[in-house]
């Protein structure tokens, strides 16, 4: 299998995530002021040399993708710059059924058909599946992939919240591979981290992250991003750390960014650029400043024993 710069030359190391987009997920409608937000935030993310997008169908149920789609119109000539991520399946609890996934044929193959007419473009260049569906018929997710490659409405595929087992389980019945698998990964959520560190002890029961899923993806070029990357500025200030292992993550992060002239979102996402799996953080931030200062971190290499000092801070005791 290829890296994903084979399918999109134009991927970035960062890419700008949508859920913040279009308002809250409350209110039906986008306000004149959340509208001006997103347009500022996508501004932001454009003026940081972002190209690479990622929405879902769900994100504040609908309106991110609407408010983006309205953003394309307005700028014409931009879509083609861009690389447009979106993701489909979940669906919310109604009046007639609980909160379900669907992988469904008809399901996935109207979402994307939803999602195309709300961005305002022709087609996405990548499609995930949000969270696997338990009830996953491979052939008939495959039968949808295939016809929404062949009208041209999706160029290549991926997954979200996969683990090995599942994505080996749907790449057997698809002719191309999966690209991408995005995960829960950040110096906050480091079960990625822990599970490898501590493989055959006690401990590592309480942290279980679908075994092996980043070596699998590693070995087979399944690009890995990262949700959740900044872990909702908790050790950058857009959160207060609250234990004493957080408090000293928050101050390690503060003093490194300091020793390498940039910002804490920088060494922040610094520590997942650092690992040999190619992680592709996914930021989330509505903030122009913030934005800017995540963008900082392409210019940023930690030591090795810098790394280990911001893993160790965070997991709140020394290594094994």
């Amino acid at each position: 299998m290829l890296p994903i710069q084979h399918f999109f030359p134009k991927a970035d190391a960062l890419v700008y995530g949508c859920m913040g987009l279009g308002g809250s997920w409350d209110q039906a409608t986008t306000s004149k002021e959340q509208r001006e937000l997103s347009f500022n935030a996508i501004d932001a993310a454009l003026q940081a040399n972002i190209r690479f997008f990622d929405h879902a169908d769900i994100y504040t149920r609908g309106k991110a993708e609407a408010v983006f789609g309205d953003y394309l119109a307005a700028h014409s000539g931009l879509r083609e710059q861009l690389i447009l991520q979106s993701k489909c399946a979940i669906r919310f609890a109604d009046p007639s059924f609980v909160g379900r996934y669907d992988f469904s044929k008809n399901y996935i193959i109207e979402s994307v058909h939803q999602s195309l007419q709300r961005l305002q473009t022709d087609y996405l260049d990548i499609l995930l599946l949000h969270r696997p569906d338990q009830l996953m018929w491979v052939d008939e997710v495959a039968e949808a992939f295939a016809e929404l490659k062949q009208q041209g409405k999706v160029k290549a595929f991926g997954v979200s919240n996969f683990g090995w087992p599942q994505l080996q389980l749907l790449q057997s019945a698809l002719p191309e591979p999966l690209i991408a698998n995005q995960l829960q990964m950040s110096l906050k959520d480091l079960n990625w981290l822990e599970q490898n560190v501590l493989t055959a002890m006690p401990d590592g029961a309480a942290h279980h992250y679908s075994y092996g899923t980043v070596e699998y993806c590693q070995l087979n070029n399944v690009q890995l991003q990262a949700w959740g990357s900044l872990a909702q500025g908790l050790f950058t200030g857009g959160r207060t750390p609250e234990t004493a292992a957080e408090q000293a993550t928050a101050a390690l992060v503060s003093s490194l960014a300091a020793d390498y002239q940039t910002s804490p979102e920088a060494i922040a996402l610094a520590f997942l650029l650092k690992h040999p799996a190619g992680i592709q953080p996914v930021i989330g931030t509505t903030s122009p400043a913030r934005i800017a200062a995540c963008q900082k971190a392409l210019a940023v290499n930690l030591s090795r024993e810098h790394w280990y000092a911001l893993y160790v801070a965070a997991r709140g005791k020394a290594l094994p």
